[in-house]
């Protein structure tokens, strides 16, 4: 999947159950429902769990909570702008095998 179809699927009511709790929070921050994209970053455990989390929380503008979860991810934290850092993380992720 590229990210043009990627980004479609936040027109959906709800994302599709196949992709990973990281990609479905992507999902629904691009759909404005922050706390269920919340609640899916945590329900991922990993790196990249780690990164939409730290993502989330640099939104938010709680930026030290912001930069412990960038550094559980072992991502820099970014400087630029919230879009281009959602567009960054989904590549990456939908990369991801």
């Amino acid at each position: 999947m590229d990210l043009a179809e990627f980004r479609a699927l936040a027109k959906r009511k709800q994302p599709p159950g196949d992709l990973s709790p990281a990609l479905q929070g992507l999902l629904w921050d691009a759909k404005g429902n922050w706390d269920k994209a919340h609640e899916c970053a945590q329900a991922q455990e990993d790196r990249q769990g780690d990164w939409v989390h730290a993502y989330l929380h640099r939104k938010e503008g709680d930026l030290a909570n912001a930069g412990y979860w960038y550094r559980q991810a072992k991502q820099k934290v970014p400087t630029g702008s919230l879009d281009e850092e959602w567009e960054a993380i989904a590549k990456a992720l939908l990369a991801k095998p």
